[in-house]
């Protein structure tokens, strides 16, 4: 049976550290093991808005690290199309804890790649996770406003080139992000529960969930995430995929879920609200990006009144002429277009509002 391990409070280190004492972590990296640690920092905000990887996890993952003999560290990300991976390093504070504690700093961005098969086609990948020995996700569980949740499986998106994750959009997201992940598979998993968006995968409706887990499939992960949510694991489409394609398990009752302190008085975990389903009823989306997608959400969320024209977004526009608000360089053939690759959500709201 495979374990989860599960951590209870709003204290990031002391939480990632119970978690990696009582798995007994150390004895399962390999000695001189080269160790990749990817954080999700999809943009450049605090973790208490709900997007990125609390920064005290990474500390205490690599102090963790350290204290058995591991020295070879490196931390590697690729921020969203169209946020700059460098401005969240800066942000959160990872150049200094790099210097600090004398590991490496990736920005994924400027990585070479390597072309795999995959059961979804050829795939680009970044060479740097690749060529570790011992990868180890960090992703946040949060709501997704094209693929329902995301959590572990969405987490390797990081490792590819923008290219290649404008390219997801245009395949529908979860295919390729299942044909990931089994081709890029972490060795172990560390989630971040304490304050996840369950509405926005950018953050800005964080919600107290105080919970951290650890596990080594991501599948299982992502299953038990979406058990937690509410979520039927069907609804994603991607986990059960990666599951066929035997990238993982899926969660069973079987599989034990352990406690490493008292839950004391963590919440009840709560259900995702259904905002943005009810925010983006009458948007047309063909094969948008995260980003652009996401932005557009946040610009309803704050919207006073609701355009009476059609919102269109995505790749699937190119080259059409239509008549409604067109978001994005897509949909440039909109008789209303904002433009940008993506617009920002500030952009997308003002021009909204003169609508």
């Amino acid at each position: 049976m495979r374990p989860i391990y599960m951590a209870y409070g709003d204290r990031p280190r002391e939480m990632t550290l119970g978690l990696l004492t009582a798995s007994d972590t150390a004895s399962f990296v390999p000695q001189g093991a080269s160790i990749g640690i990817k954080p999700n920092l999809v943009v450049a905000d605090s973790p208490e808005r709900g997007a990125t990887t609390h920064t005290e996890i990474v500390a205490g993952l690599i102090e963790y690290l350290m204290e058995h003999g591991f020295r070879d560290i490196s931390i590697m990300e690729s921020s969203w199309v169209g946020e700059g991976t460098g401005r969240a390093f800066s942000l959160l504070g990872y150049h200094e804890m790099a210097k600090r504690f004398g590991v490496k700093l990736y920005d994924l961005k400027k990585d070479k790649t390597r072309t795999l098969s995959t059961p979804a086609g050829d795939m680009k990948v970044c060479t740097r996770p690749l060529d570790t020995d011992f990868l180890i996700s960090l992703p946040v569980l949060k709501g997704h406003c094209q693929t329902v949740m995301t959590c572990a499986l969405k987490n390797s998106k990081g490792c590819i080139p923008d290219s290649e994750k404008r390219r997801f959009h245009s395949l529908g997201l979860h295919r390729p992000i299942a044909a990931l992940a089994t081709v890029l598979k972490p060795r172990l998993i560390l989630v971040d529960s304490i304050c996840g968006d369950l509405n926005f995968e950018e953050g800005g409706t964080p919600v107290q969930t105080k919970r951290m887990m650890l596990g080594a499939d991501p599948v299982q992960i992502d299953s038990f995430g979406c058990r937690l949510m509410g979520i039927d694991p069907k609804e994603v489409s991607y986990i059960g995929l990666a599951a066929q394609w035997k990238a993982g398990e899926l969660f069973t009752e079987d599989d034990p879920v352990i406690p490493v302190n008292d839950p004391g008085g963590a919440p009840a975990y709560p259900k995702p609200s259904g905002l943005v389903s009810r925010l983006t009823k009458n948007v047309r989306q063909d094969k948008a990006c995260s980003a652009c997608f996401g932005n557009l959400v946040h610009a309803l969320y704050r919207l006073d009144h609701r355009p009476t024209e059609p919102i269109c977004i995505g790749q699937g526009f190119q080259g059409q002429r239509f008549e409604g608000i067109g978001i994005g360089r897509c949909c440039s053939g909109a008789s209303c277009t904002v433009p940008g690759c993506p617009p920002s959500a500030l952009d997308i709201l003002k021009a909204l509002r003169k609508r």
